[in-house]
């Protein structure tokens, strides 16, 4: 039986064509978010390979918050109305195709260098933590996946991004980066999980479930001086990079 977690590479371009096609700009009107040059480039050399590794190019998408992000948009919209969204960077793949999700990720890369800096701290922050989430959840014995842990780390950040990336934030739109960030969740039709976190971070002293499990990542953490969480924080909690 072929391993369904291998994309042969014809196989994947001609899958493109059985997807329904739409012009990418219509995502939405928001700003893309820009994936780390690094990433799209491994995403590159990965597609050239003879056959694509499902898993393992999940797992390069996944260490970079843009390129996760942008699939998922462009997966939320091409489901149209539909509540049955893909849920996993896997399932997004698949559904999309690699080639379909390496132009999406790639759609803007040129940032000054102040921007890039901040891109760069602000990405290397959310994978740390959503490493750490995953982790936790992995050791104990808690409802929550560690996948779905991963993701909700990774994108603790999404508040962030009208600053870092100096988007113009409508003056009556929602303020604070949690408001933000469930603003940005419910747009892009964020896996559940996403939607949650915000949920339960609009809840002031909540420390249980996902504001628990982002906690307690933040207290092993490298103090990022662009997280609120990480401003929260006694300094002796925190180690220093």
């Amino acid at each position: 039986m072929p391993n369904a977690s291998v994309f042969g590479i014809t196989a994947s371009r001609n899958s493109l064509a059985q997807v329904p096609q739409f012009p990418l700009d219509a995502l939405d009107d928001l700003p893309d978010v820009p994936a780390l040059p690094e990433t799209l480039l491994q995403m590159e050399l990965r597609l050239h390979e003879f056959s694509i590794d499902l898993h393992e190019l999940s797992q390069l998408v996944l260490s970079d918050l843009g390129a996760t992000l942008q699939i998922m948009r462009l997966a939320a919209r091409e489901g149209g109305a539909s509540d049955a969204h893909p849920a996993r960077i896997e399932d997004c793949i698949s559904h999309l195709g690699p080639d379909a999700c390496l132009r999406v990720a790639g759609r803007r890369t040129v940032l000054s260098e102040a921007r890039h800096r901040g891109v760069t701290e602000v990405w290397a922050h959310a994978r740390e933590v959503a490493q750490l989430c995953r982790k936790i959840a992995d050791a104990t014995d808690a409802r929550i996946h560690p996948e779905a842990a991963y993701l909700a780390g990774l994108t603790h950040a999404l508040g962030l991004l009208p600053e870092v990336l100096g988007w113009h934030w409508p003056q009556n739109a929602a303020s604070g980066w949690v408001a933000k960030g469930q603003s940005l969740a419910q747009m892009w039709s964020l896996p559940l999980c996403v939607q949650q976190l915000f949920a339960e971070l609009q809840t002031p002293d909540a420390d249980e479930g996902w504001t628990g499990l982002l906690h307690k990542a933040h207290q092993m953490a490298r103090i990022s001086p662009r997280c609120p969480m990480c401003a929260g924080l006694a300094p002796q909690l925190c180690r220093r990079g």
